[in-house]
Order: structure tokens, then C-alpha cells, then sequence
């Protein structure tokens, strides 16, 4: 009969050494979760980006790419006169 209760001992301590690690992990679950929530709320906001300024295309380099597609072929002489006109304003 002495020996039943070392074992009954045992699982009453284990028992206890379970619950209380599972208390004490929660509590730092829930206290991280807190910092974590509170990090994110004192975080400044992202600073939007730039625009990107889109440069006006170089009518010289327009012109000459139309005349490369002219002498190509791929233009006519009259839709090669009527973007030039439109490049040129």
C-alpha cells in the first residue's frame, strides 16, 4: 500500500507542472500578441511612393525613327506627313 501512493504523487505532480506551463504559455501568447498588435499600431504609416515624372518624347528621335519606318516601307508618304505634322504641333 505505501507503494501506490509515490505514484499517485507523481501524476498529481505532473499534473501540476502541465497545467502550469500551459497557463504560463498562454500568458506569454497572449502578452507577445499584445506587443505585437500594439508595435503594429505605433508603426508610422508607409510613405507613398514618388510619381514618376514621364519625360516628353524627343521629337527628334521620333523623326527618326518614322523616316527608318518610311524608307522601310511600312510607312506612306502621306501617313509619314501626316505624324510628322502631329510631332511637329
Amino acid at each position: 500500500m505505501l507503494r501506490r501512493r509515490p505514484i499517485a504523487r507523481a501524476a498529481v505532480r505532473t499534473t501540476a507542472v502541465v497545467g502550469t506551463a500551459a497557463v504560463v504559455g498562454g500568458h506569454m501568447a497572449n502578452k507577445q500578441a499584445a506587443q505585437a498588435q500594439q508595435a503594429a499600431a505605433e508603426a508610422p504609416a508607409p510613405a507613398p511612393a514618388p510619381a514618376l515624372e514621364v519625360a516628353a518624347p524627343d521629337p527628334i528621335e521620333q523623326l527618326t525613327q518614322l523616316a527608318a519606318l518610311k524608307d522601310s516601307g511600312a510607312l506612306t508618304e502621306a501617313e509619314f506627313e501626316a505624324q510628322k505634322a502631329k510631332i511637329l504641333g
